[in-house]
């Protein structure tokens, strides 16, 4: 077989992985991927229907009630996850180039994010649950309780486009731990490279039925969040649509998760090293060319050194190279899709309209003849009751916004509907915890942003509720039980 047709039987893709196996789409229709740095034709994936949730979700039950996964311990579990994380870590440069050829991303970071971080999110989990006690005994008052953590049961895991391995690793590593089976739903826009988690779960040898994965639409995504045979969701997007998954579960009482937008601020405070500051700007707020939802955004600077940092902010982002995310000089890559190019274009007309001032970028880069390019964009000069500075962009567009003093600099920074990110700047780290403690966000960083796997993750207010990642993750997947027993049946 020709090089040609081996990259085509690896980018078009006509079958599920449901029930240990590769099974045959009940539809035809079919998910048409396009390179995001081109404009061409990547491949094709087939789109689900209803019938095929039907079945995965009906293998994903009867590996938790019937079959060997239900009946497993921690240790054999761990030891069917660390197999899983060896056949990633052999696919992880095949992983990390096909994503990056999906949605943009620079090759460096997909390394990081979808070649490296999933295996060791497997793990980490592995190594946690053979720790956890998933039952202790506690003295009662007529005899003794048995406290015991059980599977929460079939998990409907739904992600995005932007980090699509880390982000399904996020969920299926600790609902494998806790013993539960997961249905995973992955987004079209990055529907590839879920293939290749399926190979490496089949070469892993997870029992069948423990880890299923469907590519569907909206429509049908709908369907798998309500389908009788689902336990819990675990949802990763967008805050609208989060709150028609969050009402949906809370209608039928059905346990959630959901990590959602952001529009979060970094805070430089007028003590701060701005040489720190900027070489922070890449993680903090232009990672993954934005397209992150712990983007900060809101770039909250002290009148006395406002100029400063807007030069400071556009000179970085002016400096940017933007281009093929598959070569390694690139610091910015395309939009991962016509649509998000759309929206963030949107969003630069925002600004302008709203009277903000463009500092730098706000068009397409020079020789930028195909693929979904933009430059980084700065405005200086928001007010924080702009929508440039209420909505989540989702791209490379920064808002420079003053402040005055570190109480105003707190209420800006609260002064959201969001609670995903942020950080703080400044030569003061004791200051610099102040203020951290005081803004009501889920995470926040002191002159740095980046995210710990092994610590809680996740937001408040409309950035989402309940946490991933930490050992905390674990109790999204696992209920709790108690059993009254008689101090002589505890002792026997």
């Amino acid at each position: 077989m020709s090089l040609a047709s081996d990259r085509a039987a690896e980018t078009d893709r006509a079958a599920f992985f449901i029930d240990g196996r590769w099974a045959t789409p009940s539809s035809t229709r079919t998910h048409i991927a396009i390179e995001a740095a081109t404009g061409e034709v990547l491949g094709s994936a087939r789109l689900g229907a209803e019938s095929d949730i039907d079945a995965a979700v009906a293998a994903a039950r009867t590996a938790l009630d019937q079959g060997p996964w239900g009946k497993t311990t921690a240790v054999e579990r761990a030891a069917a996850m660390t197999r899983f994380a060896d056949a990633l870590e052999a696919r992880a440069t095949e992983i990390s180039t096909l994503v990056s050829r999906e949605n943009g991303m620079p090759i460096g970071l997909s390394n990081a994010f979808n070649g490296v971080a999933p295996a060791a999110l497997l793990r980490m989990y592995a190594d946690w649950i053979t720790d956890f006690p998933l039952e202790e005994t506690r003295a009662s008052a007529l005899g003794s309780t048995i406290v015991r953590r059980e599977p929460v049961g079939v998990v409907a895991a739904i992600t995005p486009w932007n980090y699509p391995q880390i982000l399904a690793m996020t969920k299926i590593a600790p609902a494998l731990a806790a013993g539960c089976t997961v249905v995973l739903k992955p987004a079209p826009e990055t529907a590839l490279d879920s293939y290749i988690l399926a190979d490496a779960a089949l070469e892993a040898g997870l029992p069948a039925g423990v880890l299923n994965i469907v590519l569907a639409d909206r429509e049908v995504g709908s369907y798998l969040v309500s389908h009788p045979g689902v336990d819990k969701v675990a949802f990763t997007g967008s805050t609208a649509a989060g709150r028609s998954i969050g009402a949906e579960c809370g209608r039928l009482i059905r346990r959630v998760t959901l990590e959602l937008g952001g529009k979060s601020a970094s805070i430089v405070l007028d003590d701060a090293d701005l040489d720190t500051f900027v070489q922070g700007l890449d993680s903090a707020s232009l990672m993954n060319n934005s397209q992150t939802c712990t983007t900060q955004s809101r770039i909250l600077a002290p009148r006395s050194r406002y100029d400063e940092v807007v030069d400071a902010v556009a000179s970085y982002a002016s400096a940017m190279t933007v281009g093929n995310p598959l070569d390694p000089t690139v610091t910015c890559g395309p939009m991962a899709s016509e649509s998000q190019l759309a929206r963030v274009k949107h969003f630069i007309d925002v600004g302008v309209a709203s009277g903000a001032r463009l500092v730098t970028g706000g068009g397409s880069p020079r020789g930028a003849d195909r693929g979904w390019f933009v430059e980084p964009t700065v405005f200086a000069d928001v007010k924080n009751s702009d929508e440039l500075a209420r909505e989540e962009v989702f791209g490379p567009v920064l808002a420079v916004i003053p402040y005055d003093g570190d109480d105003d600099a707190v209420k800006i920074a609260n002064d959201s509907n969001y609670g995903l990110a942020g950080s703080v700047w400044t030569a003061d780290e004791s200051r610099g915890l102040d203020i951290a403690r005081r803004v009501r966000t889920g995470t926040i960083g002191i002159n740095y942003y980046n995210l710990d796997l092994g610590a809680p993750f996740g937001g408040m207010k409309d950035s989402g509720i309940g946490r991933e990642l930490g050992p905390e993750a674990l109790s999204n997947y696992l209920e709790y039980k108690s059993i009254f027993a008689s101090s002589a049946m505890i002792d026997e």
